[in-house]
């Protein structure tokens, strides 16, 4: 099959010369007034928008999903919402139409890329298998010339189809200081308000590819190369522990009796020790 999609071909190079990444965190930088990374050997992107790259494509498939979702005005209000394309009497979200076709028209355009010029065979015509299809060549799309695009693109589509999804304020709880090696940044975990699932993301103030989803932050110690040496000790509050592990504040306070987690007290707050807090609750994320 094809995609009906063309782009440059690549360019070899038989030897590695530093070159300043092209990614979109470090596009970023430039823009605030900061220095480019450097690329590392093998890639036309540094570290920070290799990691990047990766994580977003593997949310746009399902990103895609949830706007899919919200197309009818079923799930909840959104904005830019018309008449037509729903059912009867149903508005039909365009935000949410133009995040999805933005989604699928880019991930067809690439996978389009590695079939024209791997000379491999296609992945079927859906966003999961065209994004994991992506992923496997990952390592090659890295050296491309079009590296820094595709890095550029894939950031908008998932910047498009959040404000999309969540275009509602969140609620930020302040987590630390940033766990990625020489990196200054403070997390802050943003909440997604309403529902009885809220969603939660930790993201860095510093580097904008420095974020992890609530689940993937629970369960950042299985990830090498990205704690500090040090461990730096964190104290939470009921309310933050809460919600970043999606249980009752009630379960907290018997979780921390039972338990007896490290506590103390700050302007009449309590707070408790983040690593008693992961010994009881971890197994659960």
């Amino acid at each position: 099959m094809t995609y009906g999609f063309t782009r440059k071909t690549q360019t070899a190079r038989t030897t590695f010369e530093p070159i300043e990444c092209d990614g979109a965190a470090c596009r970023r930088r430039e823009t605030d007034g900061r220095a480019r990374e450097l690329a590392v050997a093998g890639s036309r992107l540094c570290p920070t928008c290799r990691l990047r790259l990766t994580h977003d494509l593997r949310r746009l498939p399902r990103l895609h999903d949830e706007c899919g979702q919200l197309l009818t005005g079923a799930d909840r209000p959104r904005d830019r919402t018309s008449g037509g394309g729903g059912a009867p009497g149903l508005p039909f979200n365009t935000a949410a139409a133009e995040a999805r076709s933005s989604i699928v028209s880019t991930l067809r355009s690439w996978g389009a890329l590695v079939v024209q010029e791997r000379r491999v065979g296609a992945p079927p015509d859906d966003p999961a298998e065209i994004a994991d299809f992506l992923l496997r060549h990952c390592g090659w799309l890295l050296d491309h010339e079009a590296a820094g695009e595709l890095s550029d693109e894939v950031a908008r589509c998932v910047r498009r189809a959040g404000h999309v999804i969540d275009p509602t304020p969140r609620r930020r709880v302040p987590v630390g200081d940033c766990v990625v090696r020489d990196c200054g940044g403070v997390l802050t975990a943003a909440v997604r308000r309403g529902g009885a699932d809220p969603a939660v993301e930790v993201g860095c103030d510093t580097e904008p590819a420095h974020r992890w989803s609530g689940q993937e932050w629970l369960r950042r110690d299985d990830r090498p190369g990205t704690e500090r040496a040090e461990p730096v000790v964190r104290w939470m509050s009921a309310r933050d522990i809460a919600t970043l592990w999606g249980t009752a504040p009630g379960s907290v306070y018997r979780h921390a009796s039972e338990a007896r987690w490290r506590r103390r007290a700050v302007n009449g707050r309590t707070y408790y020790h983040e690593q008693d807090v992961r010994a009881s609750l971890g197994a659960r994320a």
